[in-house]
C-alpha cells in the first residue's frame, strides 16, 4: 500500500469558496477524513466490490426488476410487483436513517453522519419526468442496466451509452440550467 499526501490549499483560497452557490454537497470536499493521508490499495482489494456488485445483480435477475415486462406492468398499473420491490427499497432506507440518526451511527473512520434539509426546485420535477418518461422507453433504470447486459441484453447497451452521454451533457451545462 502506499501513501499519497495531499496537497494544501493555496493561501488565501478554499474550494468550497470556489463552489457555486447551486453545488448541493453533503460533505465537503475539503475533508478527507481524519487523516491527511489517502492509501492506495492494490488492484486486487476493490474485488471485493465487484462481489458485492455480482450478487446485487443476481439479486436483480432473480427478482425480476430486471425485466422489462415487469418494468412495463408497474408502468400501466397491472402488477404490485416492482412497487413492492421499490417499496421494500424505500422503507429499508427510512429505518436505516431513524438508526443512524437515532444511535448517532459515525462513518468507518469516525466522523459523524450529518443529514442536512434539502430545498426543493422545479427542476426536480422536470428531471424526475424526464427519468421516468427514459425509464418507460428502455424498460431501464441506471441500477439494472449492467444486470441487464449480464444477462445477454446487449442492445441495453445502447441505453447505457444514452445514460452516461445525457449525464456528461448535464454536467456541461449545468451552470446554465435554473437550480
Amino acid at each position: 500500500m502506499t501513501l499519497t499526501k495531499i496537497p494544501p490549499e493555496p493561501s488565501g483560497s478554499t474550494r468550497a469558496e470556489s463552489r457555486s452557490p447551486t453545488d448541493f454537497e453533503v460533505r465537503s470536499p475539503d475533508t478527507v477524513g481524519g487523516n491527511e493521508f489517502r492509501r492506495q490499495p492494490p488492484w486486487w482489494y476493490h474485488l471485493k466490490y465487484a462481489a458485492v456488485g455480482l450478487v446485487f445483480g443476481l439479486v436483480f435477475v432473480k427478482a425480476e426488476v430486471i425485466s422489462w415486462f415487469r418494468i412495463q406492468e408497474m408502468f400501466r398499473l397491472q402488477s404490485f410487483h416492482m412497487y413492492g420491490v421499490i417499496g421494500t427499497a424505500v422503507l429499508v432506507g427510512i429505518i436505516s436513517v431513524w438508526l443512524i440518526k437515532k444511535f448517532k451511527i459515525k462513518t468507518i473512520q469516525g466522523e459523524p453522519i450529518e443529514f442536512h434539509p434539502k430545498k426543493f426546485h422545479k427542476g426536480q420535477v422536470y428531471g424526475g419526468l424526464l427519468f421516468g418518461l427514459g425509464w418507460a422507453m428502455t424498460g431501464a433504470c441506471p441500477g439494472p442496466l449492467f444486470a441487464q447486459i449480464g444477462t445477454g441484453a446487449l442492445v441495453v447497451s445502447v441505453v447505457l451509452g444514452s445514460a452516461l452521454a445525457g449525464t456528461w451533457v448535464y454536467g456541461y451545462i449545468r451552470e446554465k440550467l435554473p437550480h
